[in-house]
């Protein structure tokens, strides 16, 4: 039950990333749905090897390659999913940078630790 609420947080956020980043266009709340999929998928999976094959990079930029790194993804996403739109490698890299932050609020004002 947690996934699939997660799941639907990520599809909000993704929701709202349009109006802060102009060149990323998402279609539809089905296509939001979609995506936060296919870009779960795909942290999942192509993520990680990624990482490891480019750490001698990313050590040499201090960490900073991983954010090139979440770009491309995010671009791959957009240009799997049909109805989600990324207009480049620089709006790719400020909306997964946004679309990270909006699903870190949403996630923390839906889902925070209370204690009893």
């Amino acid at each position: 039950m947690r996934l699939l609420a997660i799941w639907i947080v990520n599809a909000l956020a993704l929701l709202v990333l349009p109006y802060v980043v102009p060149s990323v266009q998402v279609a539809s709340f089905g296509t939001a749905l979609m995506v936060a999929l296919v870009l779960g998928l795909i942290n999942a999976v192509l993520r990680p090897l990624l990482i490891l094959l480019t750490l001698p990079v990313t050590l040499l930029t201090m960490g900073l390659f991983i954010f090139v790194i979440n770009a491309l993804l995010f671009q791959l996403a957009g240009n799997l999913v049909d109805g989600f739109n990324v207009g480049g490698f620089w709006p790719a890299l400020l909306g997964s940078i946004v679309y990270s932050l909006i699903s870190w609020v949403l996630s923390s004002l839906f889902f925070s630790a209370r204690k009893p």
